[in-house]
């Protein structure tokens, strides 16, 4: 076995593995006898056929794969020996040439690696950055209390249209007659509702179904009908507005208290006002948090500068996803690629400098984590223990989100290392400034 590296410009090397009879010819006997011991040949019983017939009919393809194998197992155990450093994978080089598996017996293998690039990062308190720290202010406070309470509200009957109420409504073109239709204004934009504001009950106008139903389920529900027979209705109708109620936030009493915080937590409305700043908080937190990971990647990624073969990269997204995709189709989006492709490489690098682990407790805390919010979400904001241990369990046993949940750890611990390092000042800024900011990056 021959192995030799080639360096090349744009940090990539050719490995060049030249394999004979002598490493490959035992694989091949010995898969030629299980081939022997289980071949079908009209004329022969099993495990009687002549293994010259058997040579002739798989020995060329044997040989091939044999001899890749042999091949590439090679160049792994020489990258390793060696202790070269490489990013994506090794992958076949545009400059192998053919083979003759007839009557050839010492093949090439060229291989291409990309280089990785060596790490000279040093910190320390020269380097300086910001986290943004999102003031709350009196609006902030006034719409998460609304919403917060509106999860406890009830519908009550109104006047007259003001923004987003339920509005129920009789609808007629002719053919059809619907005598208690269901129009949520809530669920438009203001300029499709600005038709039905300052109306009351009586008011009559003409409507467009379609328009007033976008979705053909929700259409066909409303008109009570199947789907497939929407394209038959006249979509021109009649509306009478019959009803009008919009959600009431509750009033703060004793019982409201008892429903909305079974744990006693707060019995008040001063200790509402508490609870819901300190949410805010929470929620602000993680956004400055999000954008303080962004800016931190820039600066790391901007002072270590990193060479990373990209070419090769290109070449190796092109033949991994095995046509899947053109080589257009990679340029296109590549430059993003790159960025994340290098910050995952320099987060492997303080990962084994700083000697940063993510145990399996942390793992599945932050499943918990999550499991919580996504009932919160949706209307569940004291889902029992189990259901939430339940739901994180199956998260952490589906892989894709399991990878994802150690990788966001991973992240976090490699900001906090980082943070360590530098010299960090906390801003306070408004929540407009800080969109600007996280619209910029």
């Amino acid at each position: 076995m021959k192995i030799v590296r080639e360096q090349r410009e744009g940090h990539v090397s050719l490995i060049r593995a030249t394999v004979g009879e002598g490493d490959y010819g035992a694989a091949v006997e010995k898969t030629l006898r299980d081939y022997r011991r289980k071949a079908n040949v009209p004329g022969f019983r099993p495990g009687m056929v002549p293994m010259g017939i058997i040579k002739k009919m798989y020995g060329k393809g044997v040989v091939a794969e044999q001899s890749y194998r042999m091949a590439s197992e090679s160049v792994f155990e020489y990258l390793a020996k060696e202790k070269i450093d490489y990013v994506g994978d090794v992958i076949p080089s545009e400059e192998q040439g053919d083979f003759d598996f007839d009557n050839g017996s010492e093949f090439e293998f060229v291989f291409e690696i990309g280089e990785a690039p060596e790490v000279k990062l040093e910190l320390s308190q020269k380097d300086k950055i910001v986290y943004n720290k999102i003031k709350i202010d009196k609006k902030m406070h006034a719409d998460y209390l609304d919403n917060y309470l509106r999860r406890f509200g009830r519908l009550v009957d109104a006047d007259k249209v003001t923004k987003d109420e339920a509005l129920s409504v009789t609808l007629d073109n002719g053919d059809i007659l619907i005598a208690d239709a269901y129009v949520g204004l809530i669920s438009m934009s203001d300029e499709e509702r600005k038709p039905f504001i300052g109306k009351k009950v009586g008011y009559k106008t003409t409507v467009n179904v379609n328009e007033l139903y976008k979705n053909p389920t929700q259409r066909a529900a409303a008109l009570q009908v199947k789907e497939e027979e929407l394209a038959e209705i006249n979509p021109m109708f009649s509306l009478e507005i019959t009803k009008i109620r919009r959600f009431a936030n509750p009033e703060l009493t004793e019982e409201f208290f008892k429903e909305a915080f079974p744990a006693g937590n707060v019995t008040n409305a001063e200790e509402l006002d508490k609870f819901v700043d300190a949410e805010i908080e929470t929620e602000l937190t993680r956004e400055s948090d999000y954008l303080f990971t962004l800016q931190l990647r820039d600066y790391l990624l901007a002072k270590a500068a990193l060479e990373m073969p990209a070419d090769f990269l290109k070449r190796w997204l092109y033949v991994i996803n095995e046509g899947k995709f053109t080589m257009e189709d990679v340029e296109k989006d590549f430059d993003q690629f790159l960025k994340m492709f290098t910050w995952n490489y320099l987060q492997k690098h303080f990962i084994d400098s700083e000697k940063l682990n993510v145990s399996n407790d942390e793992a599945a805390e932050e499943a918990r984590k999550f499991a919580a919010a996504q009932f919160a979400q949706y209307g569940m904001p004291s889902a029992p223990a189990e259901m939430v241990e339940n739901f994180a369990k199956r998260m952490l046993e589906d892989k894709e989100q399991s990878r994802k949940i150690y990788e966001k750890l991973y992240e976090q611990k490699v900001v906090e290392a980082v943070k360590a390092k530098m010299k960090v000042t906390e801003k306070t800024v408004s929540a407009e400034d800080f969109a600007a900011m996280a619209k910029e990056i």
